[in-house]
């Protein structure tokens, strides 16, 4: 019964991460239509891809034991996919060689932590439970950057009083997913798994809680250069859209006069 619950945990925890990771298709979206990333961070799509690589290696056969793990190494899987995807496109879309300089010194350096990683574990430790102790510490302090990345974002939404730059999709699947596999940390009686979670968990809810504090505050005019988050709030890119199309409606009518 036990082992039925993990499972079924597992494959929810699988289904909230997918929308996690694909949420970012709005912004990438957004991006190749313009052609431009318009200032927003990479840093984010970095540290998930580094914590997709390390929990994939994590549940596979040679560190977890046989497939205990098989629902973390799947979604992680498709994540190392989606998160190569769209770090390619944001170079592609880099307008300076800078940024995308930048963004090779970040994932270059990751790559090799992954590589290293995958050595020693195999090579040097000869038991499960080391090598899970091994690559587990090292995907703890991956996962923790990466839900403590969105503290900037978090700050600016209490400094400003708006959500401008924090959807709440993709804050809500982040409350999903992270409590899904906490639970399954838990129930796996797996630290490694539910205690990166342990931290998540709470500073999604207080991601919520700003979002409903503040989400009736008027959007405020900030150029998006300015900010590091991901995501356009949804009402921020209906007020674009509407502006395009005024545009467009009295360009149309200045030509048709001349």
């Amino acid at each position: 019964m036990s082992e039925r619950l993990r499972l079924a945990v597992g494959v929810m925890g699988n289904v909230a991460s997918m929308l996690l990771y694909a949420a970012p298709m709005v912004t990438f979206s957004r991006v190749m239509k313009k052609k431009n990333i318009e200032g927003f961070s990479c840093v984010p799509y970095v540290l998930a891809l580094f914590n997709c690589c390390l929990y994939t290696w994590y549940g596979l056969p040679i560190v977890s034991y046989k497939w205990e793990n098989f629902p973390v190494v799947t979604i992680n899987g498709i994540g190392i996919l989606l998160e190569v995807s769209f770090i390619l496109i944001y170079l592609w879309f880099s307008s300076t060689k800078v940024k995308q300089k930048e963004v090779a010194k970040m994932v270059v350096p990751i790559i090799l932590i992954c590589v290293a990683t995958g050595i020693i574990s195999t090579f040097v430790f000869h038991e499960h439970r080391r090598r899970k102790v091994f690559v587990g510490s090292i995907g703890l302090v991956a996962s923790i950057a990466m839900y403590a990345s969105p503290l900037v974002v978090v700050r600016q939404v209490i400094k400003t009083k708006s959500v401008e730059f924090m959807p709440f999709y993709l804050s809500l699947f982040s409350f999903l997913a992270s409590g899904l596999w906490m639970a399954y940390g838990l129930l796996s009686h797996d630290l490694f798994l539910a205690s990166p979670n342990l931290v998540g968990t709470p500073l999604c809810i207080l991601q919520l809680i700003l979002y409903f504090k503040y989400r009736k505050n008027p959007v405020m005019e900030v150029e998006p250069q300015k900010w590091p988050d991901l995501e356009y709030n949804d009402e921020k890119l209906k007020q674009e859209e509407k502006k395009d199309q005024s545009m467009l409606v009295v360009t149309e009518n200045l030509s048709t006069k001349n």
